[in-house]
């Protein structure tokens, strides 16, 4: 992996107990190695405990130190290796023992990452901490999907939500169907049908175009292209690789002329192909 280079100083953080080192919180970002911070590579590369989410990349889970502990803690699809509270036990206590702690999440560390939990409980134990962001999913599907989340013609803004809200789903579309706006849903594909009929029913065209971004930015980048009135048919698509998100807007429509992303390139060996729009 590589290392941070001379002139780049580590920032400061807060005093904090002498047996402790400052646990990290990095953002891995979306998956493309590339995409990683020089300080979250130097905080990977001097790890000592890596407590690692489920989305991020197996790119990225090959480069972390062989001689680190590796603690998998991802949650995907309601299958949990490890409860938050969990989580949060374990982290603190690897910290008070006196070890370099990472806790690695996918996309941004501050998105959707239940991050305040955490730092809560380190700042309850007496622990000092900091942030490294990471390229969140939006951002990634929006470069490497081709399609700006922002445009002077098509939308001068840009909503981030989850596909679910805490008791398993949004109550209200209303406030998210807006002229000339970009919808960014993270989370969604399971709750597609629910999105789709939530979105008609708030006043949002059938027609507005929507596509499904999976494994943005990684070697299994698909991408799948339609209609709001399509979503539900295209989210069960069977070419649609996880992790993914679901990007509504007229922005959409600039993907194929846009493009330039070759996934086969990102790796030596070319993927199969899938139907519909892949890229």
């Amino acid at each position: 992996m590589p290392m941070l280079p001379s002139d780049v100083v580590p920032f400061t953080t807060k005093s904090a107990p002498a047996v402790s080192k400052p646990v990290m919180l990095i953002g891995a970002g979306p998956g493309d190695p590339g995409l990683l911070t020089l300080h979250a590579i130097n905080g990977i590369n001097q790890a000592e405990v890596i407590l690692v989410d489920a989305l991020v990349s197996a790119e990225i889970r090959q480069l972390l130190p062989a001689e680190a502990e590796i603690i998998d803690v991802g949650k995907r699809c309601g299958k949990h290796s490890m409860d938050q509270r969990q989580i949060e036990r374990v982290m603190v206590a690897k910290a008070l023992a006196g070890l370099r702690v990472v806790r690695l999440k996918g996309g941004d560390a501050m998105m959707f990452a239940r991050v305040a939990e955490e730092l809560s409980a380190l700042k309850a134990a007496g622990l000092s901490y900091r942030v490294v962001p990471g390229v969140t999913a939006a951002s990634g599907l929006s470069a490497y999907g081709a399609m700006p989340l922002t445009d002077r013609q098509l939308a001068q803004g840009v909503t981030l939500i989850t596909g679910h809200g805490k008791q398993g789903q949004v109550e209200d579309w209303r406030p998210y169907v807006i002229a000339n706006h970009t919808l960014v849903i993270y989370m969604g594909l399971k709750q597609a049908n629910t999105i789709q009929q939530g979105l008609l029913a708030a006043g949002m065209s059938a027609q507005m175009p929507v596509a499904i971004v999976g494994q943005a930015t990684q070697p299994g980048q698909q991408r799948i292209v339609g209609n709001l009135a399509q979503l539900t048919e295209l989210a069960s698509a069977a070419a649609v690789p996880t992790p993914a998100a679901i990007i509504i807007g007229e922005v959409v429509n600039l993907a194929a002329q846009l493009d330039w992303f070759e996934p086969q390139l990102q790796r030596s060996a070319l993927l199969p192909n899938v139907s519909k729009a892949a890229m």
